[in-house]
This record gives C-alpha cells, structure tokens and sequence, in this order.
C-alpha cells in the first residue's frame, strides 16, 4: 500500500459567526463561508480525511514530495520530515497543515484496518466530560456582554443543558475598555455565585496581561476557587510563567499557542511554567505530536487539558492513559445554535448526553459521517 494522492476540495456553506479585527469568533449576519476537505488515497483504493485548509502551493511543493509513494502507516517518519522542511519554510507550511495530513493519514488507517483512532493509539474510555465554552466577551444585548449575560448563559449550561464545568473567554480589544481585570473578575465572581461552589469554572482572559494584571486575575480566581487560568500573558516570555506560578495558588494551564510542539511543552514542565500542560492538534501538528505531549505529561505525573474540540482532541482525549479532565465544547454563546449539525456532516463529532459526557465515535478512523453530496454539490474549487 503507497500513497498515490493527496487532494482539496474547497465548498461552500452557510455561517453566522463572524470575525473581529483580532480573529475572534461572535454571533453575526448569516454569509456564506468556506471550508475544505483533505483526502489521502492509497494505490488500492484506502481513502482518509481531514477538513482542515491546505493550500494548493504547499501541497504541490511540500506536502506532496514528502508523502507520495511513502506506506501511509509510516505516520512517525512522514511527520518528522514534514516537521524538518518547516524550518526554512515556516511561513506556508505551518502546523495545521502538518495536522491536516496526519489526521488524515490516522483516518485512514482506521478506516483501512475498520478501528477507530482512540483505540488504535490504545484506548482508555469511550467517553469524556465536557465544559461548556464561551466565545469571547461582545457588545450584545444579552449575549455576552455583560457580567449577569456570562452568569446567565452558565445557568443555562450547566442547570438545563448538563454541562459539569464551564469556562469563560472574557472581552478582549477590539472592544471598547478591554481589557480589563477588574471587568473579568466581575464575571467569574457572577458565574461562580450563580453556580454554587461546586462546579469546576475556568477562565481564559486576555493574552497580553502585564505580570501585576494576571497576578491580579490569579489572587481575584484564588478567592473564587476557579480550577485553572489559561494565556493571561505572552507565552513567549516563560519566565513570566514561572514567576506567575511561585505566585499564586490557582493552577495555571499552558503553554496553548506557544510554537514549538512537544519540545516547547517540555521546557515549561521542567522550568515549572505550568501546573497543567496543554495541546490542541491544531496547535501542535497532528494526533502525532498531541500524544507525544500526553505521555511527556504521564512521565511528570501532570495532567494535560486538550486545547479545543473537535473530532482529532476527542480521540487522543481517550487514549490518554493519564487523562486530561474535560473535553473543551464550543465555543458557546446564547445566539448560537451547537447542536446543529454542520452541513458538511450527516451528524455532530461531538454529541453531549445529559450528563455532559461527550462520546468519541466507534466507527473506524476518526469517525466522521462525511456528507460528501453536499460537499460535492457546493463545490468551489478541487485541486
């Protein structure tokens, strides 16, 4: 079995999130949308996929020299080449292309052997609970833009929908008087006094806090008993996290976009950086390198919280033999319909019970029911 193509397909569809001018999600006008989908063939005819954006010059000219011809079960040594050309060639190979071709490959793989992924990298559980959320903080009546709109939407979560935990994305620019420590800390202490003591509550703030304002953030969750803090500086300075981390008792989750895959992530646990390491596939590169990270974080007795949904973080959620605790849902808003099936699938990646377990598929590869007639029928552009 050799690898004898790799393709794009780019469609069409229907979407009401917009982007502010800092690349944050929040509810808005329904547009029409793109998306795209990544599809491997073998010579006999094994297929895997991935939607996730590849661009036709790095396929041509990266992509498609390192893969073809190779045996798609030869994952490691296609990623580490794929790995080795982004150093001179950072600026269109990045590493979510790197994880469009190794989810893609992981998929096939289970679809060419009928497992699916979690039970191929060695499964642990079936399942796993999620938290509710948010998308950053708005200006919109009774969305999220307002302390009470965050404790609101928590009621809502939790108390009707069954989530276990939530976590609040607070305001950040461009909207007017973000950031603000004191502002964020007003809608964790509503959150945290509409849900009780009991309910595990996170919060992601703004990236570029100075020291003083995320020490700030961190005293204020102290007192609110919050179950971790994530990004409140640029990860680029660890020695900030370091310091942040002698400072404070709140556990501090990271590094998130830091660059630098597993290697990265070691050099904070060592430095003592974090309290909990973090990694999302969409960060680092692929299933590959996320489980990489996941048994860094095992070898130093620490937890590791999967950064995002999606179908990718699900499986390697449960193959993790020290498990990360939730799995991320959203991102959320009152104006926002989740449970809706995106038009490109015949049903969610995701779906949440009542009792706020989401289950990883048991079909092969990753899982998905890829509705490929509405994908074929709003076609774009194939390459």
């Amino acid at each position: 079995m050799k690898i004898a193509n790799i393709a794009v397909q780019t469609f069409r569809y229907r979407s009401n999130t917009v982007r502010d001018s800092e690349g944050h999600g929040h509810p808005g006008p329904e547009h029409d949308a793109a998306q795209s989908l990544v599809t491997i063939t073998t010579d006999d005819g094994a297929s895997g996929y991935c939607f996730g954006n590849l661009p036709k010059g790095p396929l041509e000219n990266a992509v498609k020299p390192a893969v073809l011809g190779k045996d798609p079960f030869y994952r490691e040594k296609i990623w580490h080449e794929l790995k080795e050309r982004q150093r001179l060639n950072l600026a269109t190979l990045p590493d979510r292309i790197l994880t469009a071709v190794d989810m893609a490959l992981w998929d096939l793989a289970g679809r060419a052997l009928g497992q699916p992924v979690h039970k191929l990298l060695g499964a642990t559980r079936d399942k796993a609970p999620a938290y509710a959320s948010t998308m950053c903080g708005d200006d919109l009546p009774n969305g999220l833009a307002t302390p009470e709109d965050y404790a609101n939407f928590a009621i809502w979560c939790v108390k009707e929908r069954g989530y276990p935990s939530y976590k609040l994305h607070t305001w950040q620019p461009p909207y007017p008087n973000a950031p603000s420590v004191k502002r964020d800390l007003a809608a964790c202490a509503a959150v945290r006094e509409a849900l009780g003591p009991d309910v595990p509550l996170m919060l992601d703030p703004f990236h570029y806090y100075s020291r003083e304002e995320a020490l700030a953030l961190a005293k204020g969750l102290e007192k609110l008993d919050y179950y971790w803090m994530e990004e409140p500086m640029d990860e680029h300075s660890m020695s900030s996290y370091v310091w942040l981390c002698e400072n404070t008792s709140l556990p501090i989750c990271g590094p998130e976009t830091a660059e630098g895959k597993m290697y990265v992530r070691a050099e904070w646990i060592k430095a003592g950086a974090c309290d909990l390491t973090r990694g999302g596939v969409w960060d680092v590169g692929g299933i590959t390198p996320l489980m990489k990270i996941a048994h860094l974080a095992e070898a130093f007795g620490m937890r590791m919280e999967v950064h995002g949904g999606g179908v990718g973080n699900l499986h390697v959620l449960c193959a993790m033999a020290t498990p990360g605790e939730f799995y991320e849902r959203g991102l959320l808003h009152p104006f926002i319909d989740y449970e809706a099936v995106p038009e490109w699938l015949n049903k969610r990646d995701d779906p949440m019970d009542e009792q706020g377990f989401v289950h990883v598929s048991q079909a092969p590869g990753l899982g998905q029911d890829i509705n490929f007639d509405y994908i074929r029928d709003n076609l774009i552009e194939a390459y």
